[in-house]
């Protein structure tokens, strides 16, 4: 089964359109959702989890179609982090667990304080008082502690230092050691991505541009640097996006398309990106 389906998918806001989004995201996988600000990630996310509501297209969440009555009940086992925590500002964690627990059939106080104790979340420190860091910390524990299959976070880290953006990321690897678990995880921060990811999806100005297996994309692709004069030897094909400088030609190339006698060197999943954004300008 797949953990997320998206099939034709489009919304149009205004001069914004959101075009033909086809995604696939198998359980037990983890997805990260790449684009620039305002690339249209977070509004992919509301349609999966049917908030607005799309121009056309169909989406199944854990089997499920979002606009079937059984998905509000499917939700259950979805946790849901967006970039910024909403909890009202007087409560402190230990109110947090007493709504929650009223909220979510299978809430699992144990293990929601066995996060707060991991991240060292204060008990009765109000939410107004905590720290970009905290509150993350405490709005992750919360999505992590109903027993969810499915995890979807947008901008989850963003804004977090690099020691807890290692500890927030080895958590998500943790969740899906378990098959039945998958996270689609939306990120300004390709070395993230890069990091934990099985699956990438690349979202430029509305359109995806592709959503491939992460190792596929690193095996496929690689930077080729030369002179201008050997830059016309490469298949056009070849090409997916350049770069000219005074000393030559930094290309990003389909590496089966060029000659052995080209030194290829390794693309990151952010050259990549980069490469092909800016051909399409």
């Amino acid at each position: 089964m797949n953990a997320i389906e998206t099939k034709g998918l489009c919304k149009t806001y205004g001069d914004f359109k959101l075009d033909n989004i086809n995604l696939v995201l198998p359980e037990g996988c983890i997805m990260g959702l790449v684009g620039e600000n305002g690339a249209g990630k977070s509004t992919t996310i509301k349609l999966i989890m049917d908030a607005i509501k799309s121009d056309a297209g169909q989406v199944t969440v854990l089997g499920t179609d979002n606009k079937s009555k059984r998905f509000s009940s499917m939700k259950e086992d979805i946790g849901i982090v967006l970039d910024e925590a909403y909890f009202p500002e007087v409560l402190n964690p230990l109110n947090v667990n007493s709504v929650m627990k009223n909220t979510y059939k299978n809430w699992d106080e144990k293990c929601y304080f066995g996060y707060l104790e991991k991240f060292s979340l204060p008990l009765k420190k109000q939410f107004k008082d905590f720290s970009r860091g905290m509150k993350m910390k405490l709005a992750i524990a919360v999505a992590l502690s109903h027993n969810p299959k499915l995890l979807i976070l947008d901008e989850a880290t963003s804004g977090l230092d690099p020691m807890v953006r290692d500890e927030i990321l080895d958590l998500f690897n943790d969740f899906t050691r378990d098959e039945a678990h998958s996270v689609l995880l939306s990120s300004h921060i390709v070395s993230d991505l890069e990091k934990i990811c099985d699956y990438i999806a690349f979202i430029h100005k509305g359109e995806l541009i592709f959503c491939e297996e992460k190792d596929r994309l690193l095996e496929e692709y690689g930077i080729a640097r030369m002179s201008k004069s050997d830059f016309e030897a490469i298949p056009e094909e070849a090409v997916k996006g350049k770069k000219v400088t005074g000393f030559g030609v930094e290309a990003l190339v389909k590496r089966s398309a060029v000659s052995s006698t080209f030194t290829i060197e390794r693309a990151g999943i952010e050259d990549i990106i980069l490469f092909i954004a800016k051909e399409g300008r």
